[in-house]
């Protein structure tokens, strides 16, 4: 054990957790969470988050990081307005075992693979540009707040781009300070789990669990095989599947959204400033994991200090969070010219926000996309 692999592990689980747990409590918002199920929500994906990443790395000798679905909560907070707890444990319980069947029965993993690339970046952007758009209605709003915050975010990303979100919370909880805009901090506290009953319904299914699945596999999970593949490393996929989609199964009752393989945070921890040697990384995986255990501990009351803080702050947060993921999505969406049509036609439709017959934008949006696509190829017959 090297001091550079509990450094690799420390830096990764601070900006994996604070550069976006906004987003998640802006998705838990959104469904209606009281404080207690938020703090199990934060608690349960910490959790399970640290059970892959210590199981994986161990099994298999890799450095393989577990991280919560950033675009999944994106999601989740765009749609889920007014479900309701049990509802979204319904759906959050559907795209879990989605990805569990993805590992068990390889048609379905195949299925899912002929999906255009475009198509799916396309539904991911038009989740996120709503976020990222609304940054301007928030400077204009508190400008005071908000453009230090901006701005901070940008000079820093140019030294740094992995600290960007960290730096901009900080200056931004000093300037809520200042302003005195920030609520009664919460005393010290440890996080309890808290059961929600799941309830099916199927236009939240469709309109939320399938779309969390598919961002969850074409976000997350292939980026951070990706990441693993260029380091060097084969990752086991269909075992890395099932472990996350079981820890997924198994925390969803709880609040959690979804646990899948981390890029950023894994690009953190497999390159050679955590070990020179390939062979040793993986012990990052194991630390990693004693640093979200400590975070699920401890989410009760951080969940209490963002609570404190004025909702303009947090969503720029969120919005400054999901920049790179935006850019990338929109990349991926207009990179190849025979899909660029549909991709536009997924993304304008997604993030229009219409929501029709019970289903919400992502669906109609990928629906949209899926059908450009199959009338371009019979043009092409």
């Amino acid at each position: 054990m090297r001091v550079s692999v509990i450094v690799s592990a420390f830096v990764a689980a601070l900006v994996g957790f604070g550069g976006t747990l906004a987003i998640v409590l802006a998705a838990a918002a959104a469904v209606g969470a009281n404080p207690a199920e938020t703090s199990s929500w934060v608690a349960a994906i910490c959790l399970a988050i640290a059970a892959t990443s210590a199981f994986l790395s161990i099994r298999y000798r890799m450095p393989i990081i577990a991280a919560w679905s950033t675009p999944g909560a994106a999601l989740i907070a765009g749609f889920g307005s007014g479900i309701g707890m049990a509802s979204a444990t319904g759906a959050f319980l559907v795209a879990a075992l989605l990805v569990v069947l993805c590992a068990a029965i390889k048609p379905l993993g195949t299925l899912v693979g002929r999906i255009p690339v475009a198509v799916a970046a396309a539904m991911l952007a038009g989740v996120l540009v709503r976020f990222v758009m609304a940054l301007a209605e928030h400077a204009a709003a508190s400008p005071a707040l908000v453009l230090p915050v901006i701005a901070v975010f940008f000079i820093v990303r140019v030294l740094s781009p992995n600290w960007a979100v960290p730096a901009a919370l900080v200056v931004g909880g000093a300037g809520a300070v200042l302003l005195g805009r920030v609520g009664p901090m919460p005393e010290f506290e440890l996080s309890a789990l808290v059961w929600t009953t799941p309830r099916f319904e199927a236009p939240v299914l469709v309109g939320l669990g399938l779309p969390l699945f598919l961002v969850t596999m074409a976000s997350q999970n292939l980026p951070g095989f990706a990441v693993l593949r260029a380091c060097g490393y084969v990752p086991p996929v269909r075992p890395i599947l099932a472990v996350t989609g079981l820890a997924s199964l198994a925390s969803a009752p709880f609040g959690a959204h979804a646990s899948n393989l981390a890029a950023i945070a894994a690009a953190l921890c497999t390159g050679p400033d955590t070990h020179p040697d390939p062979r040793q990384r993986w012990l990052a995986g194991p630390v990693y994991a004693g640093f979200y255990l400590l975070l699920a501990a401890a989410g009760a009351s951080l969940v209490g200090v963002f609570a404190a803080l004025p909702p303009a702050l947090i969503a720029t947060i969120a919005g400054l969070a999901l920049l790179s993921p935006l850019t990338g999505a929109l990349t991926a969406a207009l990179n190849e010219d025979k899909h660029r049509v549909a991709a536009v036609a997924t993304f304008a439709t997604t993030a229009s926000g219409v929501t029709a017959l019970g289903l919400g934008a992502p669906v109609w949006g990928l629906a949209a996309g899926l059908l450009i696509v199959g009338l371009d190829r019979l043009r092409r017959i």
